[in-house]
């Protein structure tokens, strides 16, 4: 399943962005950070991938400080 993933440098910060992302009725869910995401905290907030371009202004807008992780690419064999 395709996902859009946002880490972020703090716990305060996941947690905000969840909020605002439900203020915006963009569904998203605090996951753990994905492995290898190298995000400061352990938190990552997880949405469908039409939704990122809603909630990226969203976030921007309020200030919270994020990443898009992206998964690396497997190697096909």
């Amino acid at each position: 399943m395709d996902r859009a993933v946002f880490v972020f440098p703090t716990t305060d910060m996941a947690l905000w962005a969840e909020e605002i992302a439900g203020e915006e009725g963009i569904p998203a869910e605090l996951v753990p950070a994905p492995p290898g995401s190298e995000a400061l905290c352990d938190l990552a907030l997880e949405t469908f991938p039409d939704q990122a371009d809603r909630l990226v202004p969203a976030l921007e807008a309020e200030g919270v400080v994020f990443s898009r992780w992206q998964a690396a690419s497997s190697p096909s064999s």
